[in-house]
């Protein structure tokens, strides 16, 4: 029995309620449902009924599919160049853009289940949306590589995570962005390590977070890794050293052909020589990531986005004609070559001559003992080059806002430059479906309290402490007559 029809051209979207139920997804696919059908768009749900009109259903034909294999003339056509999926970048600093996902990417995807030694006897816990490559290629496609179980649960409750390990006998867990963070900040309980987790998966992890979390919730094998959904080269940190996001090694090299490459954040492009061609970085020095576009290490891009495409393509790179994947991403490698993550390229701002890197910043200030989350970003001062530091915080239960003390935190850990000169107190800091911070919308309505109605904070320099942000301040900087 054949489930889709049978034309190649016929593309099929799956309302998929594994992430989020068809409840939640119908009203938007309502919308755009003209527009599919104008394109000759299947849309199925996953379900045994459907009450949409051209919208039909996918369960009660899956139940009466033949249990025999698939006919290989079914996909007599299918290579590993042949698209997959297409998986939408989470838009930290822009609007998402769909990542265009063959099979061989796919595969490659599954890398991380199969290095970090899971086997079909692990329970994988992944609490992320499927819609996004760290739970789709490393998670579903993971544990069906290395024949293991898959835990989901269609929203992150951070309160709720180790009660599931528990139930469900989970023995990996997934994790992004600020997710282990939440963990550390809930409550301690006397069962914190009563669990069978032995490993984590995931990216975006923080130094002083590894440390809390390992800490207080057992001896977990964390395997950090560096990628993007539709970059051509990654690291995995597997002999486990706290911060790293991977280790450069000999037999990589010889696949993937990458550098480290001077950037210059205030002109937002790499440095370039008196020929024309980009500058290495010793090892040390933080720089901008690029991979060379091979057969080995492609780049597909973004579907219907040839400009988009485009932009990620640096030429010229090192000699004439080669082309390079400009991941956007600021990294280092040290003497022994571990690999760490520095900042985005649009994250990191320019101020008095010095780059400042929001991640470092974030690091130092999230160490203040009443500071629950923080994220920080440059914004733009009138008359003045560059973009001054500022950080959205949100303050823990229970605690008050004490700005003496957060000053002298940061006096102490971060150079003049770097500290944050305005902040925000806001109850709920907003982030991507992959637990990123969003930074845009925040830069661009800066640090005017006439315009913002969340509280604001002034770092006052001769008073050794932050003040209350007011319009009195906010126009002697505007004037001038207040020094910077």
């Amino acid at each position: 029995m054949q489930i889709f029809p049978s034309t190649s051209k016929t593309l099929v979207y799956l309302i998929n309620h594994l992430s989020l139920s068809q409840k939640d997804l119908q009203e938007a696919v309502e919308e755009v449902l003209p527009t599919l059908k104008k394109d000759a768009v299947s849309v199925f749900y996953v379900s045994r009924t459907s009450n949409t009109n051209g919208v039909d259903t996918i369960l009660d034909k899956v139940d009466g599919v033949s249990a025999e294999p698939t006919p290989e003339s079914w996909r007599s056509e299918v290579t590993f160049t042949t698209p997959a999926v297409y998986i939408y970048t989470s838009g930290t600093t822009g609007l998402p853009k769909a990542a265009t996902i063959n099979h061989q990417r796919l595969w490659y995807g599954t890398g991380l289940a199969m290095s970090s030694g899971i086997t079909a006897q692990d329970v994988i816990y992944t609490t992320m949306p499927l819609y996004h490559s760290a739970a789709l290629m490393i998670g579903l496609h993971g544990c069906i590589v290395v024949g293991a179980t898959l835990a989901l649960r269609s929203k992150f409750s951070a309160s709720q995570f180790w009660d599931d390990c528990r139930k469900y006998n989970v023995t990996v867990i997934q994790y992004i962005g600020e997710l282990l963070r939440y963990l550390c900040n809930t409550p301690q309980k006397p069962n914190d390590q009563d669990h069978k987790v032995k490993k984590a998966l995931g990216n975006g992890l923080r130094g002083d977070v590894w440390r809390e979390f390992i800490k207080r919730f057992g001896d977990i094998h964390v395997y950090e890794f560096y990628a993007s959904t539709e970059g051509n080269i990654g690291f995995v940190n597997y002999p486990r050293k706290i911060g790293a996001v991977g280790r450069a090694n000999y037999l990589q090299r010889k696949v993937a052909r990458y550098e480290l490459i001077k950037y210059d954040v205030e002109k937002d492009e790499p440095v370039r020589d008196a020929n024309g061609y980009c500058i290495k970085v010793p090892k040390g020095e933080v720089g901008l990531l690029v991979c060379k576009i091979t057969q080995l290490t492609p780049f597909i891009g973004y579907a219907g986005g040839k400009t988009q495409t485009e932009k990620k393509k640096l030429r010229d790179v090192f000699k004439k004609g080669d082309i390079y994947f400009n991941s956007g991403d600021l990294l280092m490698i040290d003497r022994e070559n571990f690999v760490y993550f520095h900042d985005r390229v649009g994250d990191t701002f320019r101020w008095k001559g010095e780059n400042v890197a929001t991640t470092e910043v974030a690091d130092i200030v999230g160490l203040v003992d009443f500071v629950e989350e923080v994220n920080v970003y440059g914004v733009p001062v009138p008359g003045h080059e560059g973009r001054i530091g500022m950080a959205s915080l949100k303050i823990k239960e229970n605690y008050e806002f004490n700005g003496k003390k957060l000053f002298q935190h940061i006096a102490e850990y971060l150079p003049s430059y770097a500290r944050p000169r305005f902040l925000r107190i806001q109850d709920t800091i907003e982030i991507t479906g992959t637990f990123k911070h969003r930074k845009v919308t925040l830069m661009e309505e800066g640090f005017n309290p006439t315009v913002i109605k969340d509280t604001l904070y002034f770092m006052d320099d001769a008073e050794k402490t932050f003040v209350p942000m007011t319009e009195n301040i906010y126009n002697a900087i505007i004037d001038k007559t207040l020094k910077l």
